[in-house]
């Protein structure tokens, strides 16, 4: 096996065409092996093995810079650089991360994974490779159609161009991001990538004008029509306008063709030099090839036979018996139940535009991680996938809500922070009723710090006249999605975590909306000694606490905020008459939904103000780990609070 004796990039430059084939075709199984044992992001890696080879190939990493725009193709480039025995704990606590890192490799310069970012870092890397006079350091950087549909890329490249820096730009051309790419200049590529006579056409001029013997005016009227003929079959006209070159397209599963490409290329010293790869997202896999929604993009566990869910353990049985006993029919009643937040939401959602025609919804090239699809299936005039333009989805939500739409943004949390501006200033300043459904809030898991949704409380209510929703289950959002449309007069957001929550029987149901949408929430037992107010999916583990609490004989009020901004008055005044208030949530602990409520009974017109526990997240970049994980660390979960209450009471009472 070739991959076992592949430790370094330098292992591949003695291989031959036909070893590196075989090669590809082992990385191929692994990494479908290793991502089917832990979950991650596979097609984009299955469409990237050949394009990484050959850029490790060429180029001499770390002295040469290769940057992953999003970093989620970057598995086979960790096999070439000496982590194949990591894939055992891939995204797993204390194990390999799923993304550029570091810590891990000298060969990962810089932990990007959100989109777009690629093309600005080259542009800072290259000039200060120049001016400091390291310019034998090339600087590479794949990036994705899709995440050229992003804003900052086109800044970088305006950027690049304009001060001529020495950058060589692979666009990994697949026709998509998470879902098809949404660009008119994908478009363009896509006629390019599917016509079996460009390349051959072209190279037939270009062989033309160099064989004829020509004088100087001659060949300047050919060098135009030349021109004139790039500008009809392919992108350059764009490109080359910026001032970058262009070169392809060039089959992104040839590695012969792309190592001569590429050494063209790093060979080009006038500037930046985009050279056009295409590549086939989950090649060499069926099921990746056959998924028309996203290719297996990012996928759980699943059996590497079928591509699907694992089968279910056959120890047991899978169905109950059919006419259990009492003591068994009481014991499946008292099972918690479980639904998917975002399921939730789409079924929501959709009832909701069925008796209303003017809510419409957005997605920033995610209508599938999002629970769009179904959505954009029975309302496709109503659905607008804007690419990934998080600030853009919000500006233009804000224009429809302005024309008399109710716009619905769906949106991750960790990629709702890059449009903050658009949230404070096109739609806060405004009060505009745009409705911001904000997924895998708090911590996500195995992704890591660039995806925990850990910000958004703190930054989104620092908008004024935000309303900010946190259901403490999935039965919780379809009451809060129900009162933000009855708020008119500024903006909404929701926040739910990341996969399913306890639904009837362990969160209450909601109570009916009364006249004041806004101050609902919710208390769940009453006692002396203590008030904790938990938000969201912290309000679960804050249940058990305490639980644990009343066995020891402390008694504590619980409440369920509901709604993080404005703030509960009853809820409040009740706290205030505690000597200890705790509160608990699933995001950074300074600036968040414990700030507020300290601030808010600093406020309070009351003979006393009670001691204050925030519990959070800390002022740190989280890794990654299972929530269940890191929220033990952090004691933000049952024994956690549980703890934190009677810690602080024993200081209090010392």
């Amino acid at each position: 096996m070739h991959l076992a004796k592949l430790t370094s990039p330098a292992d591949l430059r003695a291989l031959s065409p036909s070893q590196l084939d075989e090669l590809c075709a082992e990385i191929r199984d692994f990494v479908v092996q290793a991502v089917s044992q832990t979950g991650g992001h596979l097609g984009s890696n299955l469409g990237a093995v050949e394009l990484s080879v050959a850029l490790h190939r060429v180029f001499e990493s770390p002295r040469d810079v290769i940057i992953w725009d999003t970093g989620h193709q970057a598995y086979v480039h960790k096999l070439i650089t000496g982590r194949r025995d990591g894939f055992e704990k891939l995204r797993q606590r204390h194990g390999l991360s799923g993304y550029p890192s570091t810590s891990e490799s000298p060969h990962d310069v810089v932990e990007n994974s959100h989109a777009s970012t690629s093309l600005s870092w080259a542009s800072g890397l290259a000039a200060g490779f120049q001016l400091t006079g390291h310019e034998h350091r090339r600087v590479v950087a794949v990036i994705g159609d899709g995440s050229m549909t992003g804003g900052m890329a086109f800044e970088a490249l305006n950027n690049l161009g304009h001060y001529a820096q020495r950058a060589l730009i692979v666009l990994n051309d697949n026709g998509r991001s998470y879902a098809p790419t949404v660009s008119r200049l994908s478009t363009v590529m896509s006629r390019l990538r599917q016509s079996p006579h460009y390349v051959q056409g072209r190279r037939a001029v270009d062989h033309l004008l160099e064989r004829v013997p020509l004088g100087d005016g001659v060949r300047r009227s050919l060098d135009s029509a030349a021109a004139a003929m790039r500008e009809m079959w392919e992108p350059p006209a764009f490109f080359e306008t910026l001032g970058v070159r262009y070169v392809g397209p060039v089959d992104g599963h040839d590695i012969s063709a792309m190592e001569s490409a590429f050494r063209d290329a790093a060979a080009y010293a006038g500037g930046p030099i985009v050279v056009h790869v295409v590549t086939q997202k989950g090649r060499g896999y069926a099921p990746a090839e056959h998924d028309t929604e996203k290719h297996l993009h990012d996928i759980g566990l699943f059996d590497p036979a079928t591509g699907s869910a694992p089968a279910l353990s056959t120890d047991k049985p899978l169905l109950a018996p059919t006419v259990p006993d009492e003591p068994a029919r009481q014991a499946q009643q008292t099972v918690p139940q479980e639904r998917d937040y975002t399921a939730v939401f789409t079924e929501t959602l959709i009832a909701a535009a069925r008796r209303d025609r003017d809510i419409v919804a957005i997605t920033a090239a995610m209508p599938g991680s999002t629970g769009l699809l179904p959505f954009q299936r029975e309302f496709p005039d109503r659905f607008y996938d804007v690419g990934i333009a998080e600030q853009h989805a919000l500006t233009s939500a804000a224009g429809m809500a302005r024309a008399g739409l109710r716009p619905v943004v769906a949106v991750y949390s960790t990629f709702l922070a890059r449009a903050f501006d658009q949230a404070l200033y096109d739609i806060g300043l405004h009060r505009l009723p745009v409705i911001l459904c904000v997924d895998r809030a708090g911590i996500t898991g195995p992704d890591g710090a660039s995806h925990h949704g850990l910000y958004d409380i703190a930054m989104f209510t620092r908008v004024p006249g935000m309303t900010l929703f946190a259901p403490s289950g999935p039965d919780e959002l379809p009451a809060a999605f129900a009162q933000a449309l009855e708020i008119t007069d500024g903006p909404v957001a929701i926040r739910w975590p990341r996969g399913k929550g306890p639904v009837s029987g362990t969160v209450r149901q909601p109570d009916a909306v009364t006249s004041d949408i806004r101050a609902q929430a919710r208390q769940h037992r009453s006692g002396p000694d203590a008030c904790i107010l938990a938000a969201g999916q912290t309000f679960g583990a804050a249940i058990e606490a305490a639980e644990l609490l009343s066995a020891e004989g402390v008694e504590v009020s619980l409440w369920d905020p509901r709604i993080l901004k404005p703030l509960d008055r009853a809820m409040l005044l009740d706290a205030a008459a505690h000597p200890l208030v705790v509160t608990a949530e699933d995001g950074v602990r300074v600036g968040g939904f414990g700030s507020l409520v300290n601030d808010a009974l600093q406020q309070l017109d009351t003979p006393t103000i009670p001691r204050i526990t925030q519990l959070g997240t800390p002022d740190a970049y989280l890794p990654h780990g299972t929530a269940q994980e890191l929220h033990a660390e952090l004691g933000l979960d049952a024994k956690g609070i549980a703890a934190a209450v009677t810690k602080t009471l024993a200081r209090i009472t010392a």
